[in-house]
């Protein structure tokens, strides 16, 4: 949503930047934020061009929430050089915001409102006349499925549908730079494709976007490059075949009832949260002479992944971790095994007495 009332006429765009060409969508330079002891972000750099989607990620806690709200001028860095368009959120708030729109992670929409009212509110913030205003809500509301509930309370809507609203509501006055944390979050399968053809979309029309996302999968699904950070410091950026190439790691994962046995194998050997991972280039090929090395420790094997390099090895290489519990890597593997009841740690069915042998996605 615009984060502040403008006049309908405003021009967001600054004066060419001294290099001659336009000024990038977003340009972070050194930014740092600190609330107390805790450092938020460190020395973060960061640009997003025009048409160019971001799939900003991290665990929670990473810094992602942090950064947008930042750019979007609602908390002030404690250093470093942030600009919007051109505009810097610090010095100029009102004219930077004019080039962008926010959709936080928490719902903004009055429930008690119908949809369209919701949208007329948030037209009429951004500087909209009534009839611009109209137009403007029946374009935003066309390709996030909206408009046959425009007349229907906020309230009465399914939890997705209100997630398009409050995404809507960002949409209104045609920002060039696209703040989205996490507006997947919870949503159904439905939304989620509505929203990633719509943030596609957008891209290819120049609008250049910020995606935060605990959801691997989402990123190759946008064609987005990626941008990780990991306690408060950005670790990696690039295509996902730059990241892939330089940072994705095959693995065989494999989870015990009970700690996990001494490994003796030719390959690097970690520990994490009680699984072993074996470091293997062709994860696939090592996997039988793993299974091989556990001897006596074999039948308390109650899960085993096999990792190929992709996105989410590169999570693992850069942060030591999975994605969050729940959070999709890209299309599940192939599983064999009988059903069982989910252990809650988020790798699935764990039979009580069997093996899960999962395929992990190919990168």
């Amino acid at each position: 949503m615009s984060t502040d009332p403008a006049p309908a006429n405003a021009n967001p765009n600054p004066n060419p930047s001294a290099s001659g060409g336009p000024p990038l969508p977003l340009s972070l330079r050194g930014v740092g934020k600190r609330y107390g002891s805790v450092t938020a972000l460190d020395d973060v750099s960061l640009d997003i061009a025009e048409g160019e989607v971001v799939g900003l990620l991290g665990h929670n806690g990473a810094g992602k929430t942090t950064l947008m709200s930042l750019v979007a001028g609602l908390l002030r860095p404690d250093a470093g050089e942030i600009e919007v368009l051109g505009v810097s959120p610090v010095r100029e708030p009102r004219r930077a915001r004019l080039g962008l729109g926010l959709a936080p992670q928490e719902l903004g929409v009055y429930p008690p409102l119908t949809v369209r009212q919701n949208l007329r509110f948030f037209a009429e913030l951004a500087g909209l006349r009534r009839r611009e205003a109209e137009r403007r809500i029946e374009e935003a509301a066309a390709p996030l499925g909206l408009t046959d509930l425009l007349e229907r309370r906020v309230g009465r809507l399914s939890g997705g549908e209100q997630r398009r609203v409050h995404t809507a509501m960002a949409l209104l006055h045609r920002p060039r730079l696209l703040l989205l944390d996490e507006p997947t979050a919870g949503v159904d399968v439905e939304t989620r494709a509505r929203l990633i053809a719509h943030v596609r979309e957008l891209a290819a029309a120049g609008t250049a976007v910020c995606y935060s996302t605990h959801y691997l999968g989402e990123v190759e699904d946008l064609g987005a490059s990626a941008a990780v950070l990991d306690h408060g410091r950005l670790v990696a950026r690039g295509t996902v075949t730059d990241l892939v190439r330089d940072h994705g790691e095959g693995a065989v994962e494999l989870t015990f009832s009970g700690a996990p046995p001494p490994l003796r194998v030719p390959w690097p050997v970690t520990r994490a949260d009680g699984t072993l991972r074996v470091h293997a280039r062709e994860p696939h090929l090592a996997a039988p002479e793993v299974l091989a090395a556990l001897g006596d420790s074999l039948p308390r094997l109650v899960n085993l992944r096999v990792l190929r390099p992709s996105l989410e090895t590169v999570f693992l290489a850069l942060t030591g971790q999975r994605p969050e519990a729940g959070a999709e890597t890209g299309a599940p593997g192939a599983t064999a095994a009988a059903a069982g009841p989910d252990d809650g740690r988020g790798d699935g069915p764990t039979p009580p007495a069997g093996r899960t042998v999962e395929a992990g996605r190919h990168g």
